[in-house]
């Protein structure tokens, strides 16, 4: 599942970037991403106007092994008439899939690098440019509207984010729509099925491998949660 990577001098933008090489769904795919943790540059202070701090900048950037599952997942998902929204797309691996297979994609983020980075990696697979929307969870985005299908990677690393997202999923789910989000085990993936319990969704957890060296009992799931 890692896939190749090789080293990207970043173009002189202040950070260091690699490019990898993976395959999902019978296609190749080139995906540039942060070359690790530690870079950071944010040189007109937007992602501190943005909330983002200099330990959390980069995670943006990392293709995690929930986004390589999410996306696995939308290469073989019926979407078929299906509006979908990728929340905390990060890379947006799971959106350039679904773009591939001409999916009604929009993908979201609040991170200043995540639409360039989104732009440049739909370019360098042969892809049209994804629908993108800068979508910070606690504020109202009504225009943005309602979809069939709602998805996510990994997005519950703080404790604050499940209700925030919570929110969020009720002001843009439809009546009928399926959630799905792919959690590592962080220990809010419960939290948030709580929380849409209350909004009457019921859930079917997936234990599955995010790496592919890893044997069950997995820790990671695979979170579906239909209404």
């Amino acid at each position: 599942m890692p896939g190749d990577s090789i080293p990207d001098d970043g173009s002189g933008a202040g950070y260091r970037t690699r490019i990898i090489d993976l395959q999902l769904g019978g296609h190749d795919y080139r995906i540039r991403a942060l070359a690790d943790r530690q870079q950071y540059a944010d040189p007109d202070g937007l992602a501190e106007r943005a909330g983002i701090g200099s330990a959390q900048w980069s995670l943006f950037g990392q293709l995690w092994p929930a986004g390589r599952v999410l996306a696995g997942a939308m290469a073989v998902l019926d979407i078929a008439g299906k509006r979908i929204l990728e929340v905390g797309c990060g890379l947006g691996l799971a959106s350039l899939v679904l773009q591939r297979r001409r999916a009604d994609i929009t993908a979201s983020d609040h991170h200043p690098l995540a639409e360039p980075f989104l732009r440049d990696n739909a370019a360098r697979n042969g892809l049209p440019v994804v629908a993108y929307r800068d979508l910070p969870w606690p504020i109202d985005d009504a225009p943005l509207g309602r979809f069939d299908l709602i998805i996510g990677s990994d997005v519950l690393y703080e404790r604050q984010h499940v209700p925030q997202l919570a929110a969020l999923l009720h002001r843009h789910a439809r009546a009928g729509a399926e959630i799905m989000i792919t959690d590592p085990g962080r220990g809010f993936g419960n939290l948030l099925s709580h929380a849409l319990h209350d909004q009457d969704y019921s859930v079917d957890a997936t234990r599955c491998a995010f790496d592919e060296d890893e044997r069950a009992p997995f820790r990671g799931r695979l979170l579906r949660y239909r209404r």
